[in-house]
């Protein structure tokens, strides 16, 4: 099969490699559909410690495809299925999945490979995180159940309520998803960021009730507090960028009462300074979730399934494999939200 494989930051290359058969309870997908992600082009440009385990190494993690080849004791798929996997699945017995912090789960294995014409996908995902798709789904919108869930899952621990005013900074794909999701909650959202394509992206696909570019007022606290109720502060502030001075900004934009979402995660050993009398006499709660679990990764096919939310529209452009590269450095240049990759183009 042709795929792409990784051999370290800015590394990538495009080969012809065996297909790795299916070992017991193990799925071989045709992948049909895969998106590129932030993540990825973090891990292209700078290598990642949890993603990538060895070199070289399968390279993508966001797809959606047909079950080709089943191993022994898989049940729950057939030869000719149309599925999504998501990119892990905790093992159930550890610490912290017996205390159902199942994203913690001391044993998840994410799986790389989605920039190939296949998959073998591990036998705890085949079991935990491989769903079959309504027959009216397309692919492409399918293979954007991975990153919904983080944010579905974000969401949700965050305890957006209706009528709140919810401020989200970085309207990469994250961000424009939590939009998204806070206006479906009822809330009142404004967002903030900097690319000319992404706030195009945060009316016409997330909806927000105000943009703010961040180019024209790169201090945007008075027009975020403005935004709020009274003009008091938000009531949650969500920051998807990842780095430690916005950090800083988006916790100077919640009330007293509100809560502070930290999503976007920051380089490894990044510190960051908080006026602690700010934090505990105003009662702010601040917090961050990590990646997803089998509930959220569910809940995210049903929003895309159920038309809520037009993933589509996030698509820049469709590329063929070989041209993963490529699109790297399209979203280093600021020139893409996602692009969908077809491997059999």
């Amino acid at each position: 099969m042709k795929a792409i494989l990784y051999y370290g930051p800015q590394n990538i290359k495009y080969e012809e490699i065996p297909i790795k058969p299916p070992q017991k309870g193990e799925v071989v997908v045709k992948i049909m559909s895969a998106l590129t992600c932030g993540t990825d082009v973090k891990t292209y440009r700078r290598g990642h410690p949890v993603l990538i385990k060895k070199i070289p190494s399968g390279f993508g993690h966001e797809f959606s495809g047909i079950v080709e080849q089943i191993g022994q004791d898989v049940t729950n798929v057939k030869i000719g299925d149309r599925v999504v996997c998501a990119n892990s699945a905790p093992c159930g017995k550890c610490f912290y999945c017996k205390k159902e912090q199942y994203n913690l789960c001391e044993n998840l294995d994410l799986l790389n490979g989605a920039y190939a014409q296949y998959i073998t996908v591990p036998s705890r995902i085949v079991q935990k995180n491989m769903l079959i798709l309504p027959d009216n789904l397309s692919f492409d919108k399918a293979a954007f159940c991975e990153p919904l869930a983080n944010v579905v899952h974000g969401a949700e621990r965050t305890g957006i309520k209706e009528g709140q005013s919810v401020g989200i900074i970085g309207i990469g794909p994250i961000g424009l998803m939590f939009a998204r999701i806070a206006k479906l909650m009822g809330a009142r959202v404004i967002v903030g960021g900097r690319n000319p394509i992404k706030l195009k992206m945060a009316e016409d696909f997330a909806h927000a009730d105000e943009i703010v570019d961040l180019k024209k007022y790169p201090n945007p606290g008075k027009i975020f507090k403005e935004f709020s109720d009274e003009k008091r502060g938000l009531d949650v502030g969500i920051e998807c960028v990842g780095l430690p001075e916005i950090w800083e900004q988006v916790f100077s934009y919640v009330r007293p009462g509100g809560t502070v979402h930290f999503f976007g995660g920051c380089k490894s050993g990044s510190k960051v300074c908080f006026d602690t009398t700010k934090m505990h006499y105003n009662d702010i709660k601040i917090m961050s979730v990590f990646h997803h679990t089998p509930k959220y990764f569910r809940k995210a096919l049903e929003y895309i399934a159920s038309g809520q939310i037009e993933v589509e529209k996030l698509i820049t452009d469709t590329l063929t494999l070989d041209k993963v590269e490529y699109a790297m450095q399209q979203h280093i240049e600021g020139n893409a939200i996602k692009f969908l990759i077809k491997p059999w183009n």
